[in-house]
Formats: structure tokens, sequence, C-alpha cells
């Protein structure tokens, strides 16, 4: 649902400055229930080129584009549940207009009281969805339904929220702070100074990260870092 270049220390803290990187915006759809669900709504209108999509290995997507391929519209959303609320998480919510839509009370407020140093909060978002009553503002770690928690989990931003869901295949975690495969997987030299993740490289506290990393880590079998490029080239992931 889009994409952002930057130097990849944006990403992997204290690792990687220099180099530019380019990352993907996702929409998950989860399969399986009787709701039509999604982790995260994306940005409205992505840069659609080549150039980025050979950056990623993937096509990019505007939102209905991607839906439809699943046979859905926005209407058809159920549930939106959100990692957090920076912009490219949250652009399209306005479109889903059925769902009730789940946010850690956190995101909720920083969104309408950002910090200075936080400028990818932008309410006029979520204004729509507020208005018509369709947020439903989370506490604490919460089961949204049967085989799907909203864990808390303030890595990357104060009410962020790591989604786990029960697969076949193992417990998948949808991460509430956004890092790439390299932050769970570190290159020997990182290992090298008994790290075993890297935070993210924007993070509320970077202790607490890296604690919180580990957990995720630790408590999940199939990990979906938030960013990874390599679910680009994929449909469903395995």
């Amino acid at each position: 649902m889009g994409t952002k270049v930057f130097d990849k220390n944006m990403m992997t803290y204290q690792y990687g400055g220099g180099a530019t990187y380019t990352i993907p915006i996702y929409c998950w759809y989860l399969e399986g229930g009787d709701r039509k669900i999604l982790v995260d709504t994306g940005e409205i209108s992505p840069i659609q080129s080549e150039t980025r999509e050979r950056s990623i290995g993937g096509r990019i997507w505007k939102f209905e584009e991607g839906l439809a391929r699943w046979n859905l519209s926005p209407r058809d959303i159920d549930l939106v549940i959100h990692t957090h609320l920076h912009n490219d998480h949250c652009e399209n919510d306005y479109k889903c207009e059925n769902a009730v839509i789940y946010v850690h009370e956190k995101e909720i407020q920083r969104i309408h009281n950002p910090h200075p140093l936080d400028y990818r909060y932008l309410a006029d978002y979520i204004e729509d969805v507020e208005k018509n009553g369709q947020v439903k503002t989370l506490l604490q770690d919460t089961e949204i339904l049967p085989g799907i928690h909203a864990v808390h989990t303030p890595a990357h931003t104060e009410g962020g929220m790591t989604i786990f869901i029960d697969t076949p295949s193992g417990r998948a975690a949808i991460t509430g702070f956004c890092v790439i495969d390299q932050n769970f997987n570190p290159p020997v030299e990182i290992k090298a100074m008994e790290m075993d993740v890297i935070p993210p490289g924007t993070h509320v506290n970077v202790y607490e990260a890296y604690d919180i990393m580990m957990k995720v880590k630790e408590a999940a079998d199939i990990l979906l870092p938030l960013h990874e490029p390599r679910f680009a080239a994929m449909d469903t992931v395995p």
C-alpha cells in the first residue's frame, strides 16, 4: 500500500547509516473466520513506480486495488486493527465505513497531541471514523476475536500493538513497531557485540524497545516485521 525511501538506520538503530533503503507499507488481510479483518490500512495515494517496485521486489497497490484482488471493497471490512496510528498505517480508515476500528488509547491521545518530533501523526486521517463512533480504544492486551490477540508493545510508539494470530502453522506476530527482518536477525557483527536484536530506528525508549523485541521474538512462531520487503512478493504469507 505504499513505500518510503530513507536512510536505513531509520529501521535499524545505529546500523546501516548512509545506505538508502526502501520499505514497503502493508495492509494485512486476515483470512479464516467469518469476519473481514485488516491490520492497518496503508497510504491513500502511494507512489506507484517501477523503481520503487524493483526496490521492494513486488507490486505497489492502491487500497481499493489491493482489496479487489480478494474480491473485497472497503465497505466489506468488518474490523480494522491498528498496530499504531502513524499516517502510513491509517490513511484509508475513513473508507472502511462499516468497520469497527481497534487502536490503543495512547495512540488516540498522541495523534491529537503529537510531540514536535513525531510528525507522522496526522489527526485528519481518523477524524471521520471518530465522528462516526467507529473507534474502539484498547487499554490493555486484548483478545479481539478467538485466535487474534492485540498485545501492547510500546517500542516504536507509546500505544503500539503487536497482533498475534493463531494459524495452522503456529502463532504469527504482525509487529506493533516498524522493523525489518534484520532487526530480529542481526548480522554477525551485531551479534558479536552480544546483541540478539536491533531496536527500531525510531523508538520510545531504546532499552525498552530491545526488551520488547526479544519478548515478541520468543513468543512468535512466525514473525512478520511490519516493513519487511520480502513479503511484497507474496500474495499470502505461508
